[in-house]
């Protein structure tokens, strides 16, 4: 399967085109969003910019200052299952493109994106360097107030690598594989023991 390359913020009819399997190079404007800005939209905040069509990437980024520039040294992806409890509401209310994280998100989430044009955008832990050398530029931070790894980071970024794991079909390779390992385990317990 050819990669294809997306740029953020996208329209909803890039996102529907967009299937489980499919690796993607992501470049453009993405925001991160952890725990403290979640709870802030969910619970009614206002977003400082439009978020319809961007990604929301689960990071909590390491950025330095020098001068009057700031700069990402590390960005690798939080665990996305965290924020279960507040983005399916994110995504009805605020529309974004994409969210962008490590290891998935449930059902809630799931039809969310199916209803509202969305996926999931897997990317794997320990790359945090790597990551950081796709951020082309910061242009800007919102929320500093949460804290810098919890502030919502806006981020120009170019061919940054992922794979959609989740669609607006309403399937998810993570379902998938805890459905056919939940098979393989209990086909070995159920196996008689020989010997």
């Amino acid at each position: 399967m050819a990669v294809v390359e997306i740029t953020s913020p996208f329209p909803a009819e890039v996102v529907r085109t967009l299937q489980v399997g499919q690796r993607i190079t992501l470049s453009g404007r993405i925001i991160t969003a952890r725990d403290q800005v979640h709870k802030y939209l969910a619970s009614g905040g206002t977003p400082p910019l439009e978020l319809k069509g961007l990604v929301i990437y689960h990071c909590g980024p390491v950025v330095t200052r020098r001068d009057d520039a700031w700069r990402v040294t590390a960005a690798g992806p939080t665990t996305s299952m965290r924020e279960e409890p507040y983005q399916a509401d994110i995504i009805r209310r605020f529309q974004p493109g994409a969210i962008m994280g490590k290891g998935g998100m449930g059902e809630k989430t799931l039809e969310a994106m199916a209803a509202q044009g969305c996926v999931y955008l897997h990317l794997i832990g320990g790359a945090a360097q790597y990551y950081a050398q796709r951020i082309i530029e910061v242009e800007a931070v919102h929320l500093l107030e949460f804290g810098q790894p919890e502030a919502m980071w806006v981020l120009k970024v170019q061919d940054l690598p992922a794979l959609v794991t989740m669609d607006s079909l309403g399937r998810s390779l993570h379902r998938d594989i805890e459905n056919t390992s939940f098979k393989a385990v209990q086909h070995l317990l159920d196996s008689p023991v020989k010997g």
